[in-house]
């Protein structure tokens, strides 16, 4: 069966995230084409909480609420591709904590980049009231269905 996106046939929830999906695939084309094409989505599951600041590895499994293990082994791929490394702490020279590197700190300003230019062509294509309209009704889904708050703390996860 062959669907074509209406207004009238689309439910809110799925059209949100199918929007989602295509911005997100639209970012990272571009970020590919700047350069960081091995980026995934998933990195910034990761991201969020060093960009905040450096932190443990136990600290990330904890805002993450994953195990220790899964932790380290992202980690690890995250450092084997470039985007973060292990520093002492100053408190507790037993304890590392992660960075980004400047590689990872370009890839983040890239991203922000490139979605800011993504809604700017927007408001261009469909006007900046409607988008700022639309990001407002977003805004306020999010805080109906109690998620702004994981927004705020940086712990945004998939729904599992």
């Amino acid at each position: 069966m062959v669907v074509h996106p209406t207004a009238e046939n689309l439910d809110l929830s799925l059209a949100a995230l199918f929007v989602g999906w295509a911005m997100t695939d639209e970012v990272q084309q571009r970020l590919a084409a700047d350069g960081f094409g091995e980026l995934r989505f998933n990195d910034g599951l990761v991201i969020q909480h060093v960009l905040a600041a450096p932190l443990s590895i136990t600290m990330l499994a904890e805002r993450m609420n994953v195990s220790q293990q899964a932790a380290s082994k992202t980690v690890v791929d995250l450092e084997r591709r470039g985007l973060l490394t292990r520093q002492p702490s100053p408190d507790d020279a037993r304890a590392k904590l992660l960075h980004l590197t400047g590689y990872g700190k370009a890839a983040v300003d890239a991203a922000r980049r490139h979605r800011e230019a993504l809604d700017t062509e927007l408001a261009a294509e469909f006007g900046a009231d409607r988008v700022t309209e639309t990001r407002a009704l977003l805004a306020q889904l999010l805080s109906r269905f109690n998620a702004a708050d994981s927004i705020r703390r940086r712990t945004v996860r998939p729904p599992t």
